[in-house]
């Protein structure tokens, strides 16, 4: 019979029964592993816990920090493998791979380590932080060093048959060429760099001379080591079979989606292709929903507008509206606010394009053009479902708008996202797509406008002092900055040399206030609904941009790029 961590532990006379219950008992509260939550409450060790893993898997208990691994063991596992499994290959014996996992408890994942690097694999217990200190020591390169080709074993044989296939056109050799080992191992070492590197888009890219294949990460593309322009088409072909997109049609766009299972995390792919003069261009946007915190308190909220936003979506009816640029975090933001309300005496329904995260308890619906299932019309049929809170994906045109108002003037509270450039203008946009100034001033109950600034790398931050210069162009004198510190990031490999690491949202947000609204109702312009919301408190994106930086977040040049003087 199989013993839990708790039982062997206990077995071992290192735990009794009451402190298995007090550490299942917080298990049930906060989540965590049974041997974590031990562990910190400090009645046993980490080795003890790696042992009972040990006494549990039948594995082996691997010290990384006690052993030097040969350079050719390491070059078992590729780069990618290593930092997404999160194992260390510490023996290679009659051809199988022996890796050091920081999560031994993972069934699936010897599974597909096995499919990705065809021989056998057999695993060893390690812990995290170790994993961690190995692949750092053995490991660390920046995107550019990265040569896939390399590590997915292309031979020269291989080339040459796929350069072949690729200029017949053939469907034959189109599909014996996505189906080729090596092209297979190269599209999922380019997937899981993107997923390591949390990337949001991958761009691959046919040119008349080369091939680039470019990562969006923080809003910054990153090229690798280019591979070779003939194999373009293969890896086309690869990511079309994948996403059940017609491998022989390469005049006209496709859009497909991907499901997989990476490293043991759920990954969705949206594909979409473009045919360019040299070629099919393929973009996939990531969707790794393993890593998505939708949760209120993780936005980078200050205190006031963190509660404005909860006020604004606990109201019984009206609209809240959340605008910004494509790409600023509007949905998580969005979505955030509908896991704080999503409780079960609440009926929350969604309308998107498309459905980007799967949440329990929300009635999720994705509109589909071919089949006339629009925001307008999935909206109306939406109303008769009888829901408190409706989600929809984008206000668009004059006809899911007027739904929208019509629906939050009948007892609803309406979630949306607009496209302008700040909070005061969404009035004005509403109102030039044909919305009645009165019907809007009436269900108006606030706006949320932000951008996405990019964060210092906690790895390499470094303090300096800001030149006269850089405070000019944040409109900043000497004085207004006494006794703040200012931060940038050197560049090391784990930020790609970038000095930044991750993103975080800067809001300006505006409450509907009698006021604002009889301003709406009035006619007044963008610039004097602007001066209304101000002299109310609403901070504009700069303001917090400027907050961001004073906080050590993010820095003076983020906050320039991503706003406006207002």
């Amino acid at each position: 019979m199989h013993q839990t961590i708790g039982e062997i532990l206990k077995d071992m006379d290192l735990i009794s029964d009451h402190e298995i219950e007090e550490s299942l008992a917080i298990q049930k509260r906060k989540g965590g592993t049974i041997g974590e939550i031990l562990v910190k409450l400090g009645y046993v060790t980490d080795v003890d816990v790696l042992f009972a893993l040990a006494a549990q898997t039948g594995m082996e208990v691997v010290d990384l920090d006690d052993i030097d691994i040969e350079p050719e063991v390491i070059s078992l596992v590729p780069n990618n493998f290593a930092e997404t499994y999160e194992v260390i290959p510490v023996a290679h014996e009659d051809n199988t791979v022996v890796v050091a996992m920081a999560d031994p408890l993972n069934p699936t994942m010897l599974d597909e380590l096995r499919f990705m690097l065809s021989c056998e694999v057999r695993g060893a217990v390690s812990n995290k932080e170790a994993v961690q200190r190995a692949l750092e020591k053995y490991y660390a390169q920046s995107l550019a060093d990265i040569n896939l080709l390399e590590q997915a074993g292309f031979t020269d044989d291989d080339m040459a048959l796929l350069d072949e296939a690729g200029a017949s056109g053939d469907i034959e050799d189109l599909e014996r060429m996505a189906d080729a080992t090596p092209v297979v191992k190269l599209l999922n070492l380019i997937l899981l760099q993107a997923i390591k590197d949390k990337a949001a888009d991958i761009h691959l890219e046919p040119f008349e001379n080369d091939f680039k294949v470019r990562y969006r990460i923080d809003g910054v593309l990153y090229e690798m080591m280019p591979p070779p322009a003939h194999l373009a088409t293969a890896l086309v072909s690869r990511v079309k079979v994948m996403a059940s997109l017609d491998i022989s049609e390469r005049r006209l766009p496709q859009d497909g989606r991907i499901e997989l299972t990476l490293g043991g995390r759920p990954v969705d792919l949206r594909v979409a292709t473009l045919p360019t003069v040299f070629g099919e261009s393929c973009v996939m946007r990531i969707l790794d929903r393993s890593v998505i915190n939708l949760d209120l308190e993780t936005l980078g909220l200050r205190a006031p507008d963190k509660k404005l936003i909860r006020q604004l979506i606990e109201k019984p009816n009206g609209i809240v509206l959340v605008t910004g640029p494509t790409g600023s975090g509007k949905t998580t933001t969005l979505y955030s606010c509908l896991s704080e309300i999503n409780t079960i005496d609440v009926k929350i329904i969604t309308t998107e394009d498309p459905v980007e995260y799967n949440i329990d308890g929300l009635i999720q619906v994705a509109v589909n053009p071919d089949v006339n299932l629009t925001y307008a019309s999935c909206l109306r049929s939406i109303l008769r479902q009888d829901p408190d809170v409706v989600f929809v994906g984008e206000i668009r045109d004059l006809e899911t708008a007027s739904m929208a108002v019509e629906a939050a003037l009948t007892g609803h509270l309406v979630l949306s996202t607009l496209h302008t450039n700040d909070a005061p203008s969404v009035a004005t946009r509403l109102v030039d797509l044909g919305v009645e100034k009165f019907l809007l001033g009436a269900c108006l109950e606030g706006i949320i406008a932000q951008r996405l600034v990019r964060k210092v790398c906690e790895n390499c931050k470094t303090p300096y002092e800001p030149s006269d210069d850089e405070l000019f162009e944040l409109n900043l004198k000497r004085a207004d900055v006494q006794g703040q510190t200012f931060y940038y990031g050197e560049g090391c490999k784990r930020c790609n040399s970038s000095g930044y690491k991750g993103r975080v949202a800067i809001f300006e947000m505006v409450s509907g206030s009698d006021r604002f609204k009889q301003a709406i109702i009035d006619g007044l312009t963008t610039s004097e609904l602007g001066k209304i919301a101000r002299a109310e408190g609403m901070k504009t994106l700069r303001e917090s941009g400027i907050y961001a930086v004073f906080e050590g977040m993010t820095t003076i040049e983020e906050v320039v790029k991503e706003t406006l003087v207002n």
